[in-house]
């Protein structure tokens, strides 16, 4: 656990994405936001174009998309985000995605994210969401790594936003059963285990990718409201509501969660420093791998931020895409 001062801003749990914006100009800024059709991916596209920035809307579902970037011209007075299909369980349209992007890119806010309520696979037979909150953003952001090098030369930094969650607290990386083939399933395990490999990469991509101008954080958006718990089963369901009464965590208001992400996106704190994990807008204080959810709601846990299993994690994953597109290829 680090003895540094951890890194404070002007903002609480009750900030809202505007207000973190407040007289922030992005004119000129490029972002993409993945799962930007729904849930706090709306707030936080809303945000960053009211101020200024090109955003696009990267979306699985396109139809919602383009209603919601309708709605965004409405709201901003005619500027209205690209909409673009990516499906992050889908290897194909992720490539897609990065070899249609052209020019900078200066912000990746990788929002998007899948709950299940039981084990489901993808094509390749990976855990649906480990896949999807995991392996493909990893997939996404290292394809667009010269486009983000591209926008750090253009704007002295690029940034990635890592929507982790604080259920990473409930499960490390088990590195010798990511995909479930040999434990039994449970469905908050797994997604604790996405959880915790979002806030890794972060660590991993900074490490690697500072000396190139982008530097990446994760974040804790909070307890809110949206369609990811719409595949809950009512054991998943109970845990959330026995966490909310023992006080764990408090509703936000989707405006409320979208401010830690445009906090690590734009705050001058975190212009030049990386490989964080933030809740309510500051970073968060480590605690370690044993310590008890209901007693520090706040913490971020040491696992989820060990550069040694960032370093595995990125090995394995670079390995897994590595390996599908060799057997694709030879289809």
């Amino acid at each position: 656990m680090t003895s540094r001062k951890l890194i404070s801003t002007p903002f609480t749990s009750s900030s809202t994405a505007d207000e973190v914006l407040r007289d922030v100009d992005l004119t000129g800024v490029r972002a993409i936001v993945t799962g930007g059709s729904s849930g706090i991916g709306t707030e936080t596209a809303r945000a960053l174009t009211s101020a200024g920035a090109e955003v696009t809307l990267a979306v699985r579902n396109t139809t919602a998309g383009d209603a919601f970037a309708e709605t965004i011209a409405k709201s901003t007075g005619g500027i209205r985000p690209r909409v673009v299909p990516l499906d992050l369980a889908d290897r194909s349209t992720v490539t897609r995605f990065v070899d249609a992007w052209n020019g900078p890119l200066h912000l990746l806010i990788n929002n998007a994210g899948v709950v299940t309520g039981g084990l489901e696979r993808t094509r390749e037979g990976w855990e649906l969401q480990f896949a999807t909150n995991h392996l493909g953003h990893f997939a996404l952001a290292t394809g667009l790594h010269d486009a983000l090098a591209l926008g750090a030369m253009d704007r002295d930094g690029a940034r990635i936003v890592s929507v982790s969650s604080t259920a990473h607290m409930r499960s490390g990386i088990d590195f010798d059963d990511l995909h479930f083939a040999r434990r039994s399933y449970d469905p908050q395990i797994a997604y604790a285990q996405s959880k915790t490999a979002n806030s890794l990469f972060a660590v991993e991509a900074t490490r690697l990718w500072a000396s190139d101008g982008i530097i990446a954080n994760a974040v804790n958006p909070g307890g809110v409201a949206t369609g990811l718990q719409r595949n809950f089963t009512a054991q998943q369901k109970a845990s959330l509501d026995a966490a909310e009464a023992a006080g764990i965590f408090t509703y936000k208001t989707v405006e409320q969660g979208a401010a830690t992400s445009i906090v690590a996106a734009v705050a001058p704190e975190f212009a030049n420093s990386g490989g964080h994990y933030l809740d309510d807008s500051q970073e968060a204080y480590t605690v370690p791998d044993d310590a008890d959810l209901a007693q520090h709601p706040h913490g971020v846990k040491e696992w989820a931020l060990d550069p040694t299993a960032a370093m595995r994690l990125w090995t394995v994953s670079t390995d897994l895409l590595r390996l599908t597109s060799r057997r694709r290829s030879k289809r």
